[in-house]
């Protein structure tokens, strides 16, 4: 089982032996949300099937997310339905993977854990590193898989939401946030999405990208865990809340924590889409 990353000669490994493998492409592009099947469909992993972040992984409809922001999360019980008739069931391992330096398909790894999937992965180093390593690519849709059971178990993440973050705003021992977005975002200098410039008071930032090393694959357990413990300082890894704009970003901060050993972390999966525009909640810079 991969329950964190997986690379592309072990997932090669499996596909040879005919293990139960569903693999996701999870590419997208925030400013051209068509982007993400166009490039699906031009080339992906041979036998990858298309999990879009705006129509599958967030809620369309208002009265049936859990949270607000730019991608609410949906109810567990509509992913599970997807995931069915995607077919994947309670024994399938699941690989996950993008063109974006793993920034999206995290997204769905981390909803999988949240739905009580552990059999999930990373594809470390996404497309660009399953084709230098001679993997098989297909270009258009995949023929519709037929349809299995998958049952919603126990949560394996945990969700916080706007109120917890508020009610613990000041009590840094029971809480830690961390910001994954780029630093003149957390600063407040741009703001080329949501309507606030700035971030929550308090919160640190360490962006997504910091998480991967010079081939576009993550850093090794040691050296993840050498930064994370400097950025803590004297924190615990257990107060720890990740966010991000949209709940999206903040996965590979929650995945790179887990590479590291420091244990399962939080998503606000609102983040600061939601945060800014909760009348009431005090916003900073700088």
């Amino acid at each position: 089982m991969y329950t964190t990353l997986i690379q592309p000669s072990e997932l090669q490994a499996l596909q040879r032996n005919g293990a139960p493998v569903r693999v996701f492409d999870v590419s997208f592009d925030l400013t051209r949300p068509e982007q993400g099947n166009a490039s699906y469909l031009e080339t992906h992993l041979a036998g990858a099937l298309h999990a879009d972040i705006n129509l599958v992984l967030s809620a369309k409809d208002p009265r049936e997310a859990l949270n607000g922001g730019r991608h609410p999360l949906p109810r567990r019980e509509r992913l599970a339905q997807w995931l069915s008739s995607q077919g994947v069931d309670d024994q399938t391992q699941v690989v996950v993977y993008d063109r974006n330096a793993m920034n999206y398909c995290g997204r769905l790894w981390w909803m999988l854990k949240w739905c009580g999937h552990e059999a999930v992965a990373v594809l470390d180093g996404g497309l660009q590193a399953w084709v230098a390593e001679g993997g098989a690519v297909s270009q258009g849709a995949e023929p519709a898989p037929a349809a299995r059971h998958f049952s919603l178990r126990p949560a394996l993440a945990r969700l916080v939401h706007t109120t917890e973050v508020a009610a613990q705003l000041d009590n840094p021992e029971v809480q830690t946030l961390i910001d994954a977005r780029a630093t003149p975002r957390f600063r407040g200098e741009t703001e080329p999405l949501d309507p606030v410039a700035g971030h929550i008071p308090g919160a640190l930032n360490r962006p997504y990208g910091q998480n991967l090393d010079a081939n576009g694959k993550f850093k090794s357990a040691e050296v993840l865990r050498g930064e994370f413990q400097q950025l803590l300082g004297q924190r615990a890894p257990t107060s720890v809340v990740h966010h991000c704009g949209s709940g999206v970003s903040a996965v590979p901060n929650i995945l790179a924590m887990e590479i590291a050993g420091l244990g399962h972390t939080a998503l606000y999966a609102g983040s600061w889409s939601e945060w800014c525009t909760t009348p009431g909640l005090p916003c900073a810079k700088g």
